[in-house]
């Protein structure tokens, strides 16, 4: 089973890619001109890698409801057909900055959004394996 997961942002889209349950690998991620550029392009990525499970991280925190708005808006210009799920993204980001805080310089290229999004995805790996 293919399984991606997304770190939704205003600015990027970060992506990461499960091929066989077991090992993450963080993607590219999307630079997001507008949503629909975006929702495009994402799309693109999922039909590329047939992904059959779509993790999406949500915030939790002082901006979540404006966030979660915007994420499930995003998601629902979505049109590859494939199960979606919503998970809580806490600490994602200030995680993927730990994780490579003496691997790569904390640029705006989206790096950081595409570990969180591998965090993410990590995570939902691990419950999976608990159940």
């Amino acid at each position: 089973m293919i399984i991606a997961a997304l770190d939704v942002g205003l600015k990027r889209v970060g992506v990461a890619l499960c091929l066989n349950n077991k090992i993450v690998i963080p993607q590219t991620p999307i630079l997001r001109k507008n949503r629909l550029q975006a929702s495009v392009d994402t799309d693109a990525f999922l039909k590329e890698w047939s992904v059959e499970t779509l993790i999406v991280g949500l915030p939790n925190g002082s901006s979540k409801d404006e966030m979660e708005r915007r994420i499930r808006y995003f998601v629902s210009l979505l049109k590859h057909e494939c199960e979606i799920v919503f998970v809580d993204e806490d600490f994602s980001s200030h995680e993927a900055k730990e994780l490579t805080k003496s691997v790569f310089k904390q640029k705006k290229d989206g790096k950081i959004d595409s570990m969180a999004a591998a965090v993410i995805l990590n995570r939902y790996l691990d419950t999976m394996k608990k159940d």
